[in-house]
């Protein structure tokens, strides 16, 4: 299929033809849900911690003896019906979140979301980004002529994870013109991943050319 590509004051510069089995595979929200769920549960840091009644201090003595107080019989302080004793079935850090996610699995759900987002017309592949200056004026520059390409009127708008920027190569001076633009997150093509893709509303891609030479490398065999 082919696409068009735009240099960095929003013009049109020319087309290139993407690869079906890269951006024309078909919608599997099964796939995609699985991958995204894994990823998640693989990312949670599993730091809450509490204590049981064997953890916790005091209640070596029986609170009171057994009959004839007239009061509920209790023979520990740290019985969990008590103000500071453990807790039942609370956060442990023993507890493992992690899921396994096979390598097929992860590479065919990222092409899978890439070729539902380039449907929906949220990727906008570009030459390269005019802002190596480091100075977030002119990252913001170009992204507001991102924003006259018609479909994407709204990129450059102040709206958590509206824009994800990805290019082959992120020198100094391009992560720096972005980082103070909170609405927008830029990463090398490497590291995208299909959470990246289901979080961001709008996809511009720097280097069509050799982002399809990268994506190329994640295509599986049955």
């Amino acid at each position: 299929m082919k696409t068009k590509v735009y240099d960095h004051k929003g013009k049109e510069a020319r087309s290139i033809d993407l690869p079906d089995n890269l951006f024309g595979l078909t919608w599997n929200a099964d796939l995609v849900h699985q991958v995204a769920v894994g990823m998640q549960s693989n990312a949670r840091a599993n730091t809450a911690h509490t204590k049981d009644r064997s953890e916790v201090s005091g209640g070596g003595k029986k609170p009171w003896r057994q009959k004839g107080t007239g009061q509920a019989r209790h023979g520990s302080r740290r019985s969990p019906i008590w103000s500071g004793g453990g807790t039942t079935f609370g956060p442990r850090t023993e507890r493992n979140y992690d899921k396994k996610i096979n390598q097929k699995m992860r590479k065919k759900a990222l092409l899978v979301a890439l070729s539902q987002k380039l449907r929906d017309g949220q990727i906008l592949f570009v030459d390269a980004f005019d802002a190596t200056s480091g100075k977030t004026k002119d990252m913001r520059t170009t992204l507001d002529a991102f924003a006259t390409v018609p479909g994407f009127e709204t990129l450059n708008t102040k709206k958590h994870n509206n824009a994800f920027l990805t290019s082959p190569e992120v020198n100094h001076g391009l992560k720096n013109s972005a980082q103070n633009l909170y609405h927008v997150t830029l990463t090398s093509i490497e590291n995208l991943n299909v959470l990246d893709v289901l979080n961001h509303r709008y996809l511009v891609m720097a280097n069509p050319e050799k982002t399809v030479e990268f994506l190329a490398t994640k295509v599986t065999t049955k």
